[in-house]
């Protein structure tokens, strides 16, 4: 089965609430929330809030920066979300890619191994604290001491995690500890700090998930893999729909409605478009912009079923 999940940030109280009971009504799985300090409002508070008018929906982050999250807090958050939410909560990390994130709390961004080893640093210990243990680390990365997670006890046995990331080590570490691999496709970040390269032709794809298959190899069940959807357009002309976009990211119009990290076309269309990323790629779940809720909401359930 193929899920959907929306990724939001709220803008005032009223859009939010309506948003989640929208997201729920429609059949999505998950509302996540981005996690950006500084630039979007607060994830957890936000999901918290989201958990209060609705029952079914999973709530969680896409994705915290573990390079400027601390374990002991993140760990809080989640099990206080999970809680509040009767169970809903996910954790999604990733090992983040904007400077000015690392600067605003008094830190220069580390290069891509550093960060690197920072995620999987942190993620390890967030997962430790989740499941009851005490923890202590001692590293230039992440230094934590006697850390245990007292109060409050997550409702699940476990949360699932979600590791989004582009990079080779990252994609093995979480195709051997991850319930979902989050494809973004991302590559380089651009000097503007946000925007990036990206890897979304088909031999890139083939080289990611490759990672992931060797991560999971000898694991009994294998992580479920999530493409971050960009960009959703319901259109009777995709070539034109997609040609801006295709010249920003440097690939050909057939390149770009190839990859999974888009969806246009025609509701036939996208819809075959998702079969074929889960015949082809194995893609079974997708995450997408809130500008997608309102097109994509009356194929859900052919979706789903694609």
């Amino acid at each position: 089965m193929t899920t959907f999940s929306l990724q939001a940030s709220p803008t005032d109280a009223a859009d939010w609430l309506t948003l989640a009971r929208r997201a729920e009504v429609a059949g999505y799985d998950a509302l996540l929330a981005a996690d950006h300090p500084g630039a979007v409002a607060s994830p957890f508070v936000a999901l918290a809030a989201a958990a209060a008018v609705t029952t079914t929906l999973g709530l969680g982050t896409n994705v915290s920066n573990a390079g400027v999250r601390e374990p002991a807090l993140l760990a809080s958050d989640v099990a206080t979300l999970d809680v509040i939410s009767g169970g809903r909560a996910r954790l999604g990390l990733g090992a983040g890619h904007t400077p000015a994130e690392w600067r605003a709390v008094g830190r220069e961004r580390p290069d891509v191994a550093g960060r690197v080893r920072r995620c999987i640093a942190v993620t390890e210990a967030v997962r430790a604290l989740l499941d009851g243990e005490e923890v202590t680390v001692d590293t230039p990365g992440l230094v934590m001491r006697a850390a245990r997670l007292e109060k409050p006890r997550p409702v699940q046995a476990r949360i699932p995690l979600t590791i989004g990331t582009a990079n080779s080590r990252l994609l093995r570490w979480a195709g051997a500890h991850a319930d979902v691999v989050g494809l973004a496709g991302l590559g380089r970040t651009k000097p503007d700090g946000y925007r990036h390269e990206v890897r979304w032709r088909e031999t890139e794809i083939e080289a990611q998930l490759a990672e992931v298959a060797s991560g999971a190899a000898g694991r009994d069940t294998p992580p479920e893999l999530e493409a971050l959807v960009q960009q959703v357009v319901v259109t009777d002309d995709a070539e034109a729909a997609a040609a801006s976009m295709a010249d920003d990211t440097g690939l050909s119009v057939p390149e770009l409605l190839a990859t999974p990290f888009v969806l246009i076309g025609t509701e036939d269309e996208i819809v075959a478009a998702v079969a074929e990323h889960q015949r082809r790629w194995g893609i079974t779940r997708f995450v997408v912009r809130r500008d997608a809720l309102d097109p994509l909401t009356p194929l859900l359930a052919r979706l789903r079923a694609a």
